[in-house]
């Protein structure tokens, strides 16, 4: 069941009261998993039942994604900010250095949460930051366009469109490898995720300078890619090991940006083994 918590964030300018919304599922070790930039907590929906028989899942709705409010005036979407706000949000449920996974923008926040010691493991999806300018202004012409056709459409389109294969290749075929696969309720609940989202354009300008280039000593880190991501190409993995050189770097064949859906099973063993 999707819940809601509130917590004070404490910045420069003050106090300032936040609300995230989240799904928890399972047992065990606490397990955070950050989406990316317009999703919402349900694209991990198709490891959730596999993650949960072994961890205490936590799917976040990001601060001006989903259904989670967008910061207050005066927050930035920088680096700087949302880490913070998510190690808050840890705090208010009460849940010490999770492991933690993220795809794309998720990806860097679980990075950098573990750069600031914040987590117990982290395993990064086609992370953002280790993109070169000319392929960073690629990916961000890429979700602008995405977000402009999920603004200009009917709802009543985006509907038809989701009933057929072809029709949710072209709402989706950017980050899902096989986007016949999903289902057309979570086409249309993502199309309409990335129409809504408060945080797009704060969090894309926020990111327009940013580069990843720490090593994460003595902590575990998986980095993996899929070998048919449209949106960061995979040699930007080669460029995550370089930056962190004791991470493991994984293949995932056959599977887009967004691989939790293409392969649920490869994915949710990636995630378990590097969060033991």
């Amino acid at each position: 069941m999707v819940s809601k918590v509130s917590f004070t964030l404490d910045t420069p300018g003050g106090g300032h009261e936040l609300s995230v919304a989240y799904e928890r599922r399972g047992d065990g070790e606490p397990l955070l998993l950050l989406h990316g930039i317009g999703h919402h907590w349900q694209a991990w929906e198709p490891v959730l039942p596999v993650l949960a028989a072994e961890r205490d899942v936590i799917a976040v709705d990001l601060p001006g994604f989903g259904t989670s409010p967008a910061l207050p005036d005066g927050v930035s979407y920088d680096l700087s900010a949302v880490v913070p706000a998510l190690g808050a949000f840890c705090a208010a449920l009460g849940i010490d250095r999770p492991h933690v996974v993220g795809n794309s923008l998720g990806g860097l926040l679980a990075l950098e949460l573990g750069r600031e010691k914040l987590v117990r493991s982290v395993t990064a999806i086609s992370p953002a930051g280790f993109w070169t300018e000319s392929e960073r202004r690629y990916a961000f012409g890429t979700l602008l366009a995405m977000r402009r056709g999920a603004r200009i459409l009917p709802l009543p389109v985006i509907d038809r469109l989701s009933r057929t294969p072809a029709g949710r290749a072209a709402l989706t075929s950017t980050i899902y490898a096989r986007p016949g696969r999903r289902s057309p309720e979570a086409v249309v609940a993502e199309t309409l995720a990335l129409r809504d989202a408060a945080g797009f354009r704060r969090t894309l300008d926020a990111g327009r300078g940013v580069l990843f280039t720490h090593d994460l000593p003595g902590l575990p880190v998986t980095v993996a890619w899929g070998t048919r991501d449209r949106l960061l190409l995979r040699r930007q993995g080669v460029r995550a090991k370089q930056a962190i050189p004791g991470a493991r770097l994984v293949r995932l064949p056959g599977c887009g940006h967004v691989p939790m859906n293409d392969d649920p099973a490869l994915v949710a063993r990636v995630i378990l083994d590097g969060s033991r």
